[in-house]
């Protein structure tokens, strides 16, 4: 799983230099990527989750005797650290996503390897403008039980289910040299 996430984020040009050390949770991997500044939020919608979404699909098709199904959060805010390691609302708020009982099912309920799941936030500022390879009708809102006054809605996507992954023309490493171009 670690070598499948490495290899989505570097294609998107998320190398180490521009994220935290991944953090591992026991049964998931917390990614910190640094500000939009180095990390554009549509480079992990248009590229890191394509990208892993394929991985994920090919290496389920080689070796299903080890497959994956995973559930993705997109969610960016503020994140602090102490010696114990990071907190913050932001966090709260991507966990509470992870972890919602309505993701689970719809994973349980495909046969997709992943579920991504993005916040109001991220699908106002990013998702819903359509940036190229970014389909926003492809994204599904999600209502979410008043168990918190962080988190009310989300926006899912199925990636990868038995109808096949969409084409993403020019490959993912190309669209990132093409942000690079831009900067």
């Amino acid at each position: 799983m670690y070598d499948l996430f490495e290899r989505s984020l570097n294609a998107g040009g998320i190398t180490a230099s521009r994220r935290d050390p991944l953090v591992d949770r026991g049964d998931s991997v917390l990614a910190l990527a640094h500000p939009v500044d180095f990390v554009p939020k549509t480079a992990l919608l248009d590229t890191v989750v394509p990208t892993l979404g394929m991985l994920l699909t090919e290496h389920n098709r080689r070796h299903p005797a080890q497959r994956f199904r995973l559930r993705m959060v997109v969610h960016a805010g503020e994140v602090t650290f102490d010696d114990r390691g990071c907190f913050g609302e932001a966090l709260d708020v991507a966990f509470r996503l992870l972890d919602a009982g309505q993701v689970k099912r719809i994973l349980r309920n495909t046969d997709a390897p992943m579920v991504l799941v993005v916040s109001d936030d991220v699908h106002r500022s990013v998702v819903r403008h359509g940036y190229d390879g970014i389909d926003p009708k492809a994204f599904s809102r999600l209502l979410l039980p008043r168990t918190s006054n962080l988190v009310r809605s989300a926006w899912v996507r199925v990636i990868g289910a038995s109808q096949g992954l969409p084409e993403w023309p020019g490959g993912p490493v190309a669209r990132m040299e093409d942000y690079r171009r831009r900067a």
